[in-house]
């Protein structure tokens, strides 16, 4: 019976290696670029967007004084039996009007395809610093009833510590530095909140009857150094602080937003925007308490780039 077995085997083996390939003697058509990227020296903020139609390669690249797009060594895949030149990991210069360059694509059939590949130039607009200038909030019960309102933390003192209250954090900067960029493309780097002249951060508790704890909503940056990542996706900036905890928000540019019911948050520079987690409060509709403390809705940390 085994030795059967062998046999029955190796009948399948011949007749399996006996078989002709499908695709012996047809030739490729196939002339395209399917990957591109920008290779050491350069940054490349995502994957290359490659648009068969056009025949166009775009490459985002990050924005650095180091940059040299005139000595590039992308490493390019081209279609399967295909020629490519300039060839993957050849050296190409990029620096004219543009920084465009062209590769050729020729099929294993002969046919010849011109790609114009692009780098475009691509800013992190969260590096620099920037002052705070302002901590707001829009919050509420029932703002269809009048119990919603865009408020500074500030314009009601009384409500927070007389030493450590929301004030204190603006003459506060925020220095964000670059580290580097994941392998789908998304920026991160270093955040430094300076505590300012006065040295001091705030601790957000609500000292009215009854006090609460309420940094979980408003200590959104990290105080001293955190880091931050920068999700292209879905435009988030994520924090993270030194106990490893984190927060996410959006990072607005000017302009004014319509909260309904009346009600608007304007911009003036930029903005941290986080959505808060409150819940209505009927019983303390129309109070501080409710707008600060149960349903904050959403919370802006106003900025301004030095």
């Amino acid at each position: 019976m085994k030795k059967l077995s062998y046999i029955i085997l190796l009948a399948a083996f011949l007749t399996t290696s006996c078989q002709k390939d499908p695709m012996d003697g047809i030739k490729s058509h196939e002339r395209a670029i399917e990957s591109f990227s920008v290779g050491a020296g350069l940054v490349q903020i995502g994957p290359a967007v490659i648009d068969r139609d056009a025949s166009t390669v775009t490459v985002r690249v990050l924005v650095q004084p180091t940059n040299d797009f005139s000595k590039v060594k992308p490493t390019v895949i081209a279609s399967y039996k295909s020629n490519l030149q300039p060839a993957s990991g050849a050296e190409v210069d990029f620096s004219g009007s543009g920084n465009e360059a062209t590769y050729t694509v020729t099929s294993e059939t002969g046919e010849k395809k011109d790609w114009k590949v692009v780098l475009q130039p691509f800013s992190e607009a969260l590096l620099g610093t920037f002052k705070i200038n302002a901590l707001v909030v829009y919050g509420g019960t029932g703002p269809e009833y009048g119990g919603g309102a865009v408020l500074k933390l500030d314009d009601k003192p009384w409500d927070w510590p007389a030493t450590e209250g929301p004030s204190v954090e603006l003459d506060n900067s925020l220095t964000f530095t670059y580290t580097g960029v994941t392998a789908d493309g998304n920026t991160y780097g270093k955040i430094v909140n300076n505590a300012g002249a006065d040295g001091k951060y705030a601790n957000f508790q609500y000292i009215q009857n009854p006090v609460t704890d309420v940094n979980s909503f408003y200590r959104k940056i990290p105080k001293g150094e955190g880091t931050w990542l920068h999700n292209y996706s879905n435009n988030t900036i994520t924090f993270t602080f030194a106990d490893g905890s984190t927060s996410t928000g959006t990072f607005e540019s000017a302009g004014t937003t319509s909260l309904g019911n009346g009600l608007n948050k304007t911009i003036t520079d930029n903005a941290f925007k986080f959505t808060l987690n409150g819940v209505d409060d009927w019983n303390n509709i129309y109070s501080d308490y409710d707008k600060f403390v149960k349903h904050p809705r959403v919370f802006w940390v106003d900025v301004k780039k030095q």
